[in-house]
């Protein structure tokens, strides 16, 4: 185990887009943040309302039906937050301040790309406080009844992400993966993975209040024999690559950095 040390931005900057489900306009800005502060949440541009705040904390979910949702006693205060945590965690920083003045992160191109980007734009700074870890000591695991589960394992070597999916589905069936993960492996072969969807599931998505915002230019959408997009795929397995991607950003919710599997 290394012990590292804590980090955060060099500078400030923003991100526009829209939200994938809400469909509405918003602009992400990351902030630099004090050592120790860890990841917090800032909801601005709020009429008549004080702005709100919240941490990155698992106890912080108030929802998670095709995204990810934090918020306070108040209600929500981000939706689809997992995509920006992935890129913060997967580059390895600590402290960060992420303001929002809409309800809804933007969606991008579907990947956690243009975060990475925007965070290569001003630069990741070195604190002077020592990293804290979180350290599995013994296996944990939740199923659930279709048999899906997740699991946590001790792992001397730092941080590894196991993913298998399996959709009835040709272009997709099942699909697995297996990193040791670091910055440099985040960039390369997750942080481009898009969100993707089923054609046959649209009507329902949008009678139910999602995918409002969801275009090709911001997710796969697959019918039954083929991807829809004009450029096809950008990994054979990128609908894994997603998910992988999905599940780094939902387990920086752990609060620090894990050492496991």
């Amino acid at each position: 185990m290394k012990a590292g040390r804590q980090t955060t931005l060099c500078d400030q900057v923003a991100i526009s887009g829209i939200g994938v489900h809400s469909g509405l306009p918003v602009t992400l800005t990351l902030h630099p943040a004090d050592p120790n502060s860890g990841i917090i949440f800032v909801r601005s541009g709020m009429q008549g309302r004080y702005e709100r705040e919240v941490r990155a904390d698992v106890r912080a979910v108030t929802a998670t039906e095709f995204q990810t949702v934090l918020g306070d006693a108040s209600g929500p205060l981000v939706c689809t937050s997992e995509h920006v945590l992935a890129a913060i965690r997967g580059l390895g920083i600590d402290n960060v301040i992420v303001e929002l003045d809409g309800p809804e992160a933007p969606i991008g191109d579907g990947s956690a790309a243009p975060f990475v980007t925007a965070i290569d734009q001003v630069g990741i700074v070195t604190q002077a406080a020592p990293r804290r870890y979180l350290q599995v000591l013994k296996p944990v695991r939740v199923t659930q009844k279709d048999g899906s589960y997740g699991e946590l394992r001790p792992y001397a070597k730092g941080f590894r992400l196991e993913a298998e999916i399996e959709f009835e589905h040709p272009l997709i069936g099942r699909q697995s993966l297996a990193f040791d993960m670091d910055p440099q492996t985040f960039r390369r072969e997750l942080s481009r993975a898009r969100t993707f969807g089923f054609m046959k599931d649209v009507a329902k998505l949008w009678s139910a209040g999602f995918a409002l915002g969801a275009s090709f230019e911001n997710t796969l959408v697959v019918t039954e024999n083929r991807v829809l997009n004009p450029d096809g795929l950008r990994f054979e397995d990128e609908f894994v690559r997603h998910k992988a991607l999905d599940a780094i950003g939902d387990l920086a919710l752990a609060g620090a950095p894990l050492l496991g599997a």
